[in-house]
């Protein structure tokens, strides 16, 4: 995957938290892409955690009742710093053929 890049997944501490107090049960975040939630009769709970694409957040944008959370981007950014990961997916796009790179710009 390219938004990580060599970094293990499940090192990064990404994926949502429902207060099941605010949940509205209107089921918006089962649309979720990477499949992270599971629909039970006390409403939504996060079955699949470490599915959820670092960076998104469009289920806690359109949870109707704001019960949906997540961790502060900053810590991701920081290990992003620390792992050198940007150059590492900068790279790897690159060698996809996905990004084209001129000479001194890796």
């Amino acid at each position: 995957m390219a938004w990580l890049t060599g970094y293990p997944r499940e090192k990064i501490h990404w994926f949502p938290t429902i207060d099941p107090d605010k949940c509205a049960k209107c089921g918006m975040c089962i649309n979720c892409g990477k499949n992270v939630y599971d629909w039970t009769e006390n409403g939504s709970r996060v079955a699949r955690p470490y599915q959820c694409v670092v960076g998104c957040t469009t289920c806690a944008n359109l949870c109707l009742g704001n019960a949906i959370t997540f961790p502060d981007i900053k810590e991701v950014r920081e290990i992003y710093r620390r792992e050198g990961i940007w150059t590492k997916v900068k790279n790897q796009l690159a060698e996809e053929g996905k990004l084209q790179i001129g000479k001194g710009q890796v």
